[in-house]
C-alpha cells in the first residue's frame, strides 16, 4: 500500500466556488476535449470553507469545474486539502503585459478612481523599497507605485480588478514569480510592462471566496504536496444519476484496484512532465 495518497473525494459540482475570474472563452475547447476524451485527466484541488456551507473552493481547475458544470455534470471528482495543511502554499503570479504601448497603458491606470501612480527614482534606494504592495515597471526602466487610500478589502479588490482590466483584454499577458523586468526584454519585443501584486494568505483568500468576492484572473499560485495527476478517471461515472454515496464508494474502490495493480506511482524527487 503507497502511504500519504492524496484525499480523492467525489464533490457536488454546485458546491464548488471559484476564487478567481475566469474566462469563459476556455471553457468551450475543453468541454470539447473531455467529451472527446471521456476521462477526467487531473482532478481539480479544492479546500473546504470555514464558514460551514459545506462548500468548497478551488485552488486549481476552474477550467476543469467550470466546463463539467456547463455539461450539467452532478458531481466531480476531487482532491481535497485542508486550510492547515503545511504542504499547500499561496504564491502569487505577477503579468507580463506585452502587445500594448507603455503609454496606453499607463493612461488607463491613471483613470482608475481612488489610485494614485507615484513615478519612484530607482537610482535611490529609499524611494524604491524591495517589497511593496502594487506597483508597475515599465519596459522602459521606469517604476510606479500604485498607491490606494486605507479601504475596505473588498475595495482593494475592486481596485485589483479595474488594474487588471485596464490591459487584460487590450494585450496579451503571461504570468511570472519574478519581480524585475529585465530578463523579459529580449523575450517580448513589444513589451509593455511589469504588474507585481501584492501577497495574498490562503485564510484571506477562503474568506473573500465565501463572501462570492473573486480575485483578478491569474494572480494566485496554489501548490500542493503529494499533487494526484494522471488519474483518467471515467466520466461516465460522475455524470450517471447514481447517488453520490455510490459514486464514493466506487472511487475508493477503483483508487484500490490501481494501486494493488501497481497504477500508481510517487515521485518524490522533482519532476518535469513533458506531455501537458
Amino acid at each position: 500500500m503507497i502511504p500519504n495518497l492524496p484525499t480523492l473525494r467525489i464533490l457536488p459540482v454546485d458546491r464548488l466556488i471559484l476564487h478567481e475570474d475566469h474566462d469563459l472563452q476556455r471553457t468551450l475547447p475543453l468541454v470539447n476535449r473531455l467529451r472527446a476524451q471521456g476521462i477526467l485527466r487531473n482532478p481539480p484541488i479544492v479546500m473546504p470553507l470555514t464558514d460551514g456551507s459545506g462548500r468548497y473552493m478551488v485552488l486549481d481547475g476552474a477550467n476543469r469545474v467550470t466546463s463539467l458544470s456547463e455539461m450539467e455534470f452532478p458531481h466531480i471528482v476531487a482532491q481535497v486539502v485542508e486550510p492547515d495543511d503545511p504542504n499547500v502554499l499561496l504564491q502569487t503570479w505577477n503579468h507580463i503585459v506585452w502587445g500594448m504601448s507603455q503609454k496606453t497603458l499607463m493612461s488607463r491606470i491613471r483613470q482608475i478612481n481612488g489610485l494614485k501612480v507615484v513615478k519612484v527614482d530607482t537610482q535611490k534606494s529609499l524611494d524604491a523599497p524591495k517589497y511593496m504592495p502594487v506597483h508597475i515597471r515599465l519596459a522602459d526602466g521606469s517604476l510606479y507605485l500604485l498607491n490606494e487610500a486605507p479601504s475596505e478589502l473588498a475595495d482593494h479588490i475592486a481596485t485589483l480588478h479595474a488594474i487588471v482590466d485596464t490591459y487584460k483584454a487590450r494585450a496579451s499577458l503571461d504570468r511570472t514569480s519574478q519581480t524585475l523586468i529585465e530578463s523579459f526584454r529580449k523575450i517580448y519585443p513589444d513589451l509593455a510592462a511589469l504588474v507585481v501584486f501584492p501577497r495574498f494568505r490562503i485564510k484571506t483568500v477562503l474568506k473573500l471566496a465565501a463572501l462570492n468576492i473573486v480575485l483578478p484572473t491569474g494572480i494566485t499560485r496554489f501548490s500542493v504536496s503529494p499533487r494526484a495527476l494522471h488519474l483518467n478517471y471515467p466520466l461516465h461515472e460522475l455524470s450517471s444519476a447514481k447517488p453520490i454515496e455510490y459514486k464514493e464508494a466506487y472511487l475508493q474502490h477503483w483508487i484500490q484496484e490501481r494501486v494493488k495493480n501497481k497504477g500508481v506511482r510517487a515521485y518524490t524527487e522533482a519532476t518535469f512532465l513533458f506531455d501537458e
